[in-house]
């Protein structure tokens, strides 16, 4: 099986090929130019995600063609060590378990440990897109990237002067992991993505230096809470952990929610009675958000390697082999899904996507993705009732086997009612 997931029909329209691959005999398929297996039946990714003896991360931020000598010199300088996404046990267990202690994972303590922050930024950029009225703006650019990226470098105490460094750094670390770049784009990225990990590890060690009683700099930021949880010992968490935990959440904590609010607002947008129906009736909202997460997963492909050989669908994968589970098959997969490729937020089994992953590695940021994008939905629906998706915009997403990010979303901002005569109605807080 041939695909090409860097140009072409893949960049307009995954779903297309998803289709092919689904429909073609068994859910395995070997790709011999990228040098992957693909897997795309719901149950063999859903497996594939939870079984940790057969499916391993040591390659999961590895990239997907040869680095060049160049680049490969600058990616080896970056040492540091595998906590969350490429940690297997015992690693994983013990780093996931300082994640579950500091980190909100449920609906109830990310409203109340995160619900302010995320209220407050909403409102700012909300606020500033209420004052371009009459304007076209790119969504992507100006709302869908800010807004998780703001949230996280509040929880994180980065300075705000820092956010177009973070945001270059972390586009770039996906680019080199799941894209293609040419020799002397590896080399540039690989450069930046040493001096985001340098900036990791200077982040956390300011951290440690404000405990010093002379420091005069009040702590109660996330890194205070791991250093806090590691408590001086190495056995818990070592320093170089904790910087790397940083590291990973600076990429995974904003790209994930930004991808499915852009995709949310994408769906919402397409047909305007979506849009008004949310202004309507935001109880709505979480339903929505479920088929989004379903029908246009932010992270569409994920890596793992063979520790064993595995058969699937009477396949067998050698050991030592690379796979990309294609969730976005997975979650279009036809046995599961009535009418796969319908968007319908009145799905009764949406939620049986596979969106923030399955297993020990579940997504940690789930709920807190989900209160972002459902208070972000409620916000702007209320402010701006007759948003819609400008003229001749047509879909395209940057090239990627992981990632499925818009490249634009442009929007004609326009506050008046609709015509129907409907108003849009805010709530203070959309369940998470």
């Amino acid at each position: 099986m041939r695909w090409n997931p860097f140009a072409g029909a893949y960049l307009a329209d995954p779903a297309q090929v998803w289709r092919r691959l689904l429909d073609s005999p068994g859910g395995v398929h070997h790709d011999e130019d990228l040098g992957l297996w693909l897997i795309t039946r719901h149950a063999d990714v859903r497996r594939a995600l939870g079984d940790t003896e057969s499916f391993g991360n040591a390659l999961t931020l590895a990239p997907v063609y040869d680095v060049c000598p160049e680049a490969l010199a600058v990616i080896m300088r970056i040492d540091a060590p595998p906590t969350t996404a490429a940690a297997d046990p015992p690693v994983h267990p013990r780093t996931r378990r300082a994640l579950r202690a500091t980190f909100a994972n449920t609906a109830d303590r990310v409203e109340q440990r995160y619900g302010a922050i995320v209220r407050r930024r909403v409102g700012e950029l909300v606020s500033r897109l209420v004052a371009r009225a009459g304007q076209q703006v790119d969504l992507v650019r100006e709302f869908t990237t800010e807004l998780p990226l703001l949230v996280l470098l509040d929880l994180l105490g980065v300075p705000g002067r820092d956010i177009a460094r973070v945001r270059a750094w972390a586009d770039g670390q996906i680019a080199l992991v799941w894209g293609r770049p040419d020799p002397a784009e590896q080399v540039r990225l690989a450069q930046g993505l040493l001096e985001f990990w340098r900036y990791c590890q200077a982040l956390v060690r300011d951290r440690l230096d404000s405990d010093r009683p002379d420091s005069g700099r009040p702590g109660g930021g996330y890194v205070d809470q791991l250093l806090a949880y590691r408590d001086g010992d190495d056995e818990v968490l070592t320093v170089a952990e904790v910087s790397s935990i940083v590291f990973n959440l600076l990429v995974a904590g904003h790209e994930t929610t930004a991808g499915l609010l852009a995709h949310a607002l994408d769906q919402a947008l397409s047909e305007p009675d979506r849009w008004r129906t949310i202004g309507a009736e935001p109880h709505r909202i979480p339903a929505f958000l479920a088929e989004t997460l379903r029908f246009a997963p932010a992270i569409d492909g994920w890596l793992r390697v063979t520790n064993r050989p595995v058969t699937l669908e009477g396949v067998t994968i050698p050991a030592g082999a690379r796979c990309l589970l294609l969730i976005g098959a997975a979650n279009r997969d036809p046995t599961l899904f009535a009418h796969p490729d319908r968007f319908d937020p009145a799905r009764p089994d949406a939620n049986d996507h596979l969106s923030f992953g399955h297993g020990p590695h579940f997504c940690i940021g789930a709920a807190l993705a989900r209160l972002e994008a459902g208070i972000a939905l409620t916000r702007l629906a209320a402010a701006v009732p007759g948003l819609r998706l400008a003229p001749g915009h047509c879909r395209a997403y940057h090239p990627n086997v992981a990632f499925r990010a818009h490249r634009s979303l442009p929007v004609l901002i326009d506050t008046a009612v609709p015509s129907d005569g409907r108003a849009a109605l805010a709530v203070e807080r959309p369940a998470a």
